[in-house]
């Protein structure tokens, strides 16, 4: 077994059982540190976690970066490395991060990974699988989670450079057609908050545009079109949830939910 790295590992979880071991296996001997804070799990989440040597925290869900940002303070170690329950990492991604720390120090303080969907019935992402490249991996002195609670992203400080690593993170995000959109549908909501709390109104055109854009966006875009009639279907599932969250936040601002304050800005896409 080799030598854990100078390197913690931490995730949120609610409800994971299905999936967390698979990824919390994939990491174990990378680190002496692992990190799960679960909110409130009923399926077995907490004790899967702790039989492959995490530690289980328990808080309630106050939101994406806050919660993130509660996960970064439980680690001991300066370089952190954030996963989410549903992302396996495969070993030539934690040999690539065993690379990196060979010689030493990491030569930037943050680091860019791909992330590529692998749907039901594949074992691996297509090989033409649109791939999100955020920070996952980083100095904890450089960077830190935006407390936004919806939107999932590290904000580092300015002129911390970023590399880049080939391998990518197998992301199984999709249970089944129906859950995905149970849990997009749930975070459209999350949204409509945040642009309530923000002050931003989305101008209402943007109701007869924003389902058939995104679909485009997706199934050309995003190569959902790869994926034969699953990705037809998935490509319209991100559809709807881009749509739901206009059409909520519409919902609020004339009465349904509260009402935005700054007129015609654009949202955050």
């Amino acid at each position: 077994m080799l030598a854990p790295l100078p390197l913690s590992i931490f995730l949120i979880a609610h409800n994971e059982a299905d999936r967390l071991g698979a990824t919390l296996a994939a990491v174990r001997d990378l680190t002496d540190d692992l990190i799960v804070v679960d909110s409130g799990s009923t399926d077995g989440t907490r004790e899967i976690a702790a039989s492959h040597g995490a530690r289980v925290i328990e808080r309630g869900w106050p939101g994406y970066g806050p919660q993130k940002r509660f996960a970064e303070e439980q680690c001991r170690h300066v370089w952190m490395l954030n996963l989410d329950a549903d992302e396996v990492v495969p070993p030539a991604l934690a040999a690539e991060i065993r690379g990196l720390f060979a010689s030493g120090e990491p030569p930037h303080p943050a680091y860019a990974l791909g992330i590529a969907e692998v749907f039901p019935g594949e074992a691996r992402p297509h090989r033409l699988a649109y791939t999100l490249r955020p920070v996952r991996l980083y100095r904890r002195d450089r960077g830190r989670y935006s407390p936004s609670p919806v939107h999932d992203r590290v904000d580092l400080e300015p002129g911390a450079t970023v590399g880049r690593l080939k391998a990518v993170i197998h992301h199984f995000s999709v249970r089944s057609l129906g859950d995905q959109l149970d849990k997009l549908n749930r975070y459209s909501d999350q949204q409509a908050d945040d642009l309530a709390a923000r002050g931003v109104e989305i101008p209402t055109w943007r109701l007869f545009v924003e389902l058939p854009g995104n679909f485009l966006k997706a199934y050309f875009g995003r190569r959902h079109c790869v994926r034969g009639a699953y990705g037809f279907l998935t490509a319209m599932n991100y559809a709807i949830s881009r749509h739901l969250r206009v059409a909520k936040h519409y919902e609020r601002r004339i009465g349904g939910g509260g009402r935005a304050t700054k007129r015609d800005r654009r949202a955050e896409r």
